[in-house]
Formats: C-alpha cells, structure tokens, sequence
C-alpha cells in the first residue's frame, strides 16, 4: 500500500474550467450538447478536449489520440476538471501512459464511471487521488432525473459528505449480510473492468476497503464468473465490506437470478454486504465518490463516503 496521502481536488467553483474528454468509447457531437449546456448553466466554463470526436473502430481515436487529450487536460494548471464523455472501452488501453506526476503537484476532479473504473483505479493506485464515480456526459439531457443531476452537482461543487440508501426494492435491494458498521476506503466500480485489471499494477489493495461494485447487460452466469474469478486471485481476503449498486439488465433465462448469484457468491465472505445501493447504469444512479474513507451500515442501510474534494482556498 502506499504511503500517500489521499489527494482532495478543490471543490468547482463558478467560472473553473471543465475539459470535456473521451478516453474509451467515440461520441457522436449531438449526444453531448445538453451536457454541455447544463455544465454551463452552472456556471462552469467547459470546453473540449483534443479529438473528443475521433474515431478509430469502437475507440475515440487511436490510443495515441486518447491518451494525448486526456494527458492535455490534466496538465493544463487552468483545467480544475476532467469530464468523461462516455464509457464503451478503451480507457485500460491508455492509463499505463498516464503522468502521475502532475496529479501529485496538482489534483483535478476526475468524473465518469462504467469504462472509466479502469481511470479511477490507475488515479488511485499512482497518486491516491480521489475522484468521482458518477455519470458521463452524454447522460446529462433533459431525461436525466433531477435527482441525480443534483447528487452530481453536490459532490463536485461542495464538501458534504454522500449518504446512499439502500432500495430494498432495487434489483439487488435484497442482497443482505448482516454485521457492524464498518469503516474502510471505498474502492471500486464496474465489476467487468474489476476483474479485468486483476493482475495488472492497477488492481488495488483492498485490505480494511469497502468493495463497491455494479454491472449492466451481464446475465447471471457471467457475474458468477467474475465474482468467482475475485474470489479465487485472493484479493477479496481483508475486506471490511461490500456495497452493491445497480445490476442494470442482469437477467436471462436460467432459474437463478442475479441476487441469488450475489447471495451465493458474497455471502459467506464473513464481512457486511449491502446491497440495493442507487449507484450504477440504472434510472436514479447517483454520484458517489471512491478512494474515500467510507462507512457501511447493514442495520441502517446506508453507505456514507466522505467528500472527494475539499473547499477552495
């Protein structure tokens, strides 16, 4: 583990800059005009990032292309935020390029989720920078709930702490393992890109973590295989608790649903698991940050993180 401090970006302020950049998937320029026009009624100066719009395949341009506009943004001293346009894939082909050396002198507010764990895992393990799990910017249109645009708004714009209630209703609302509130960094996000960076420099330490993970479109069999390949490596060994978000989509038809596979799979890890947390693909997901000190609570069904920024000066 190293020995770093966590690193708090400030908090956005009216007038900061936000870099628009898109480090896996190609974006279509008509899928992010609302998002750049709600960022800007906030009162955040947002511009595009280099290529934003390129293509190569299923990547917004070639790794070269990616890695240099994202590199551009966090380096640039009047840059105070990185916003992700989307996830898809490709963001494990460009962090192993990344200067962590300008995180350290000088912390941005880093934001996406999906593809971009593989980003918030490479930030965390190089420079223990906290950052925000929460929605890309082709989410942010008029169909986007207010409730989530307001959870977004007030972990990048304040230093409150997030409260998620568990939905006992939610698809994995059910998924319970009683146990004592428990403390610990929080750490995770998508399950596929979670496994897929087992083996790789950027697979944290989750000894004493809360384990957060969520999942869309993986039928049941397939989040079986991942949860039993985490298993497996070990590296679920040390955990203080699990919290489970949205599995958005994770049904076929085999008798065995995706709550049965979390029950089956986390159940006898002897440490807490919450699920039916409102974080991950699904309608309602809220922001949360990670590489934050966290608390989860079974009995009072709530995952509490602390700020991922700290105030201005």
């Amino acid at each position: 583990m190293s020995r770093l401090a966590i690193r708090r970006p400030p908090a956005l302020r009216r007038g900061d800059t936000a870099v628009v950049v898109a480090p896996s998937g190609p974006v279509r320029e008509e899928r992010i005009a609302e998002g750049l026009a709600l960022l800007s009624g906030w009162g955040l100066e947002v511009v595009l990032g280099t290529d934003v719009y390129a293509r190569h395949g299923y990547l917004a341009g070639t790794d070269e292309r990616r890695g240099a506009s994202l590199a551009a943004a966090l380096a640039d001293p009047a840059v105070r935020a990185v916003v992700c346009a989307r996830g898809g894939y490709g963001a494990q082909r460009i962090v192993d390029e990344l200067d962590l050396d300008v995180i350290l002198r000088d912390p941005k507010l880093v934001i996406g989720f999906s593809d971009i764990t593989a980003l918030h895992l490479a930030l965390w393990r190089g420079a223990r920078l906290a950052s925000v799990h929460g929605p890309v910017l082709t989410q942010l249109t008029g169909a986007f709930p207010a409730a989530s645009l307001a959870s977004l708004r007030s972990v990048i714009m304040s230093d409150r702490r997030v409260v998620l209630t568990r939905d006992p209703e939610a698809e994995t609302g059910p998924v319970t393992v009683t146990g004592p509130a428990v403390t610990g960094t929080l750490l995770g996000g998508n399950l596929c890109l979670l496994t897929a960076s087992l083996g790789t420099p950027d697979f944290p330490s989750l000894d004493g973590a809360i384990l957060m993970i969520e999942e869309v479109d993986e039928p049941p069999y397939k989040v079986d295989r991942m949860l039993t390949q985490l298993r497996r490596s070990g590296v679920l060994r040390g955990l203080a608790g699990i919290a489970i978000g949205q599995f958005t989509g994770c049904e076929d038809d085999w008798p065995m649903s995706i709550m049965d596979v979390l029950v089956d799979r986390l159940g006898d890890l002897g440490v807490p698991v919450l699920g039916g947390l409102p974080v991950g693909h699904g309608q309602g997901a809220l922001s949360v940050p990670v590489g934050v000190p966290a608390t989860l609570d079974v009995e009072a069904g709530t995952l509490t993180a602390s700020s991922a920024v700290r105030r201005p000066r």
